[in-house]
């Protein structure tokens, strides 16, 4: 079974998550036994953030910064599809507040989209993303 870090490595829609997350070392975070949550923004997620900012971020000395980034959308926990519930308050492993809202069987992470995805990971979930959180 895999962990996170080797299913964003897989994922031709993660391209530049996976970028990012090995420019930014939380490949080690992610393969490790965690578990974790991993709300996973898509190619196209970052294709909605303002032009030139990824390439910025991917820069060595933006390092923390893309971190930080990318740490806004981790969860301590393992925590499927079906379990987020509405009014959940998740704790990002930087201290961000997230609330997850339920509307017609839609999940949601303030007004951004959850698909459902669970596919089998060793150390955590990971649900993909259409928009960035910031």
């Amino acid at each position: 079974m895999s962990n996170i870090t080797q299913v964003v490595n897989v994922d031709k829609n993660l391209k530049t998550l996976k970028r990012s997350v090995h420019a930014s070392d939380l490949d080690q975070l992610l393969s490790s036994t965690g578990p974790f949550t991993f709300f996973a923004p898509s190619d196209l997620a970052f294709e909605k953030l303002d032009k030139g900012m990824m390439e910025n971020l991917l820069e060595p000395q933006n390092r923390a910064k893309l971190a930080d980034l990318l740490n806004n959308h981790i969860v301590s926990g393992k925590i499927l599809y079906k379990d987020l519930k509405d009014g959940d308050k998740l704790t990002t492993v930087n201290g961000r507040q997230l609330m997850v809202q339920e509307k017609n069987g839609n999940v949601s992470i303030g007004d951004i989209s959850i698909l459902p995805r669970d596919a089998k990971i060793s150390n955590g979930a990971l649900h993909l993303m259409d928009t960035v959180m910031q």
